[in-house]
């Protein structure tokens, strides 16, 4: 059985609200919690501007997906960013997801290496997960590393809660063109050695970590968010906390292009449009282009002999031309 608390709507549960949220559950009075997350529009935006092979772009999905369930997992104010490093053709993929649950995400790839169908380690290689939680409030960092784990994205993340943060975790994840999910299942630490309640703790987790493994791509991806956890909580009373909204968020603006482009100066600028006909900044991380013309131009660098130059932050912007 399901139950609602504080101010969950289970109307949300329909085929809107599924969509671009990330639930969390619990089971009833036993050391056993989860986040679901599934993703539509905001998954779609991520992409807008990129051109990603199929395989990369499937990939590109769990991690946003997975990046999302394990901010979920802590109270913090700040960023959390996994990045998954290989030797493989997808050499980087990087996705970041703050306290709020604002998303983003970029791979790096060699595209002539890429083929139309390959596996997890053809894809990745040998190489590192590095998750890292930025704090903003109080200037705290943490840095977690695990090794890829060769079979999957997902394993590899099981594999980084149970070294790094010894919690028995399993987590399933899956992306298509439209739509990117996963889920998470954890026991947490037991309740002061008592051998039977950790055995029924235990119990549950086995039980949730069963149906998960028997999960396809298909019911994670579409299979109504009740029905999907009333599926993998079998025979347990699952209570569900308030949902989150997910949105994708890059940090580009036209005010930070327009500071990049006043750093370069205006001779360097005009020189571009000049050649050109514009001078076009692309998003390293979003990829999306934007383009200043000769009248664009003479407004930032009029703006600037009003006021001092803005300083350049780290909006992953970069590439003018």
């Amino acid at each position: 059985m399901i139950k609602n608390h504080r101010m969950f709507d289970p109307s949300l549960t329909g085929s809107i609200g599924q969509m671009d949220c990330v639930y969390r559950f619990a089971i009833e009075k036993e050391s056993v919690r989860g986040q679901c997350v599934r993703l539509g529009l905001a998954w779609q935006e991520l992409r807008e501007y990129a051109d990603y092979p199929p395989s990369v772009s499937e990939l590109l999905g769990q991690a946003t997906c997975a990046v999302i369930l394990l901010a979920a997992t802590l109270k913090f104010e700040g960023e959390l960013t996994l990045q998954l490093q290989g030797d493989g053709p997808l050499r980087l993929v990087v996705a970041q997801c703050t306290h709020d649950f604002k998303i983003r995400a970029v791979a790096r790839f060699d595209r002539e290496r890429i083929a139309s169908q390959m596996r997890f380690n053809q894809l990745v290689g040998q190489g590192q997960i590095v998750v890292t939680i930025e704090s903003g409030a109080i200037g705290s960092r943490y840095q977690g590393i695990v090794a890829i784990d060769e079979s999957s994205l997902a394993a590899s993340l099981d594999n980084y809660f149970n070294h790094s943060e010894q919690l028995p975790t399993r987590v399933v994840l899956a992306a298509a063109a439209g739509t990117a999910a996963g889920m998470l299942v954890q026991r947490m630490p037991d309740h002061g050695g008592n051998a039977d309640l950790l055995s029924i703790e235990m119990n549950a987790f086995e039980t949730a970590d069963a149906a998960l493994t028997r999960l396809t791509t298909d019911e994670l991806l579409v299979r109504p968010i009740n029905d999907l956890l009333q599926s993998v909580m079998l025979g347990y009373d699952l209570r569900l906390f308030e949902l989150h909204t997910v949105r994708f968020e890059c940090r580009c603006n036209k005010q930070r292009v327009s500071s990049m482009l006043r750093s370069l100066g205006q001779i360097e600028v005009d020189s571009i449009i000049a050649e050109q006909g514009a001078v076009t900044v692309t998003c390293e991380f979003c990829q999306r282009p934007w383009v200043f013309d000769a009248i664009d131009a003479d407004s930032i660098f009029a703006e600037a002999k009003i006021t001092a130059p803005d300083s350049i932050p780290d909006s992953g912007v970069a590439r003018a031309s």
